[in-house]
Formats: C-alpha cells, sequence, structure tokens
C-alpha cells in the first residue's frame, strides 16, 4: 500500500474520468479514500452490480452491501479525495 505521501488527491469530479470505461482505470472512492478496483473480478468494465465506477460510494457501500467495508481490504488504496479549490 502506498504510503501517505504517495497517495494520489482527486477531486470527486477528476474521480468520474475514472469509471473503468473505454480502457480507463477503474476507481471509487469510500470514506474519504479512494480505491483501484479495476482488476478486481466484481468490477467489470467498472460496474458491480448496478454501481458505476469513478465516484463516491460511501453510502452505498455502508447502508446497501451485505459486505460493507470488508472487501474493501481486497483492493489497492490509492488515494484521497480532495475538495477543488
Amino acid at each position: 500500500m502506498p504510503t501517505q505521501e504517495e497517495l494520489i488527491e482527486l477531486t470527486l469530479e477528476e474521480l468520474s474520468y475514472y469509471n473503468g470505461k473505454d480502457g480507463k482505470p477503474a476507481y471509487i472512492a469510500v470514506q474519504g479514500f479512494i480505491y483501484d478496483v479495476t482488476n478486481s473480478s466484481f468490477w467489470q468494465n467498472g460496474s458491480h452490480n448496478g454501481f458505476e465506477a469513478g465516484q463516491d460510494l460511501t453510502d452505498i457501500i455502508i447502508n446497501q452491501s451485505p459486505h460493507g467495508l470488508e472487501n474493501l481490504s481486497r483492493v489497492p488504496k490509492i488515494g484521497i479525495v480532495v475538495t477543488g479549490e
């Protein structure tokens, strides 16, 4: 896992580019952290159970996912969400 200094910083607007479509990486944000789900077999083409990569899925994962936060330990934590300034 990258150290705090190595984590990328993206706004939610920038995160939306990383939707897993057209060969782009698939990133999701949860609780302020960005996770790379590109190589997860569960996130084919940036989609998992009707949810799309490239956005903040905190509410969905905490309140709707049967696994909650536990499966995030299986994918790389690569960054943090920042506010656009």
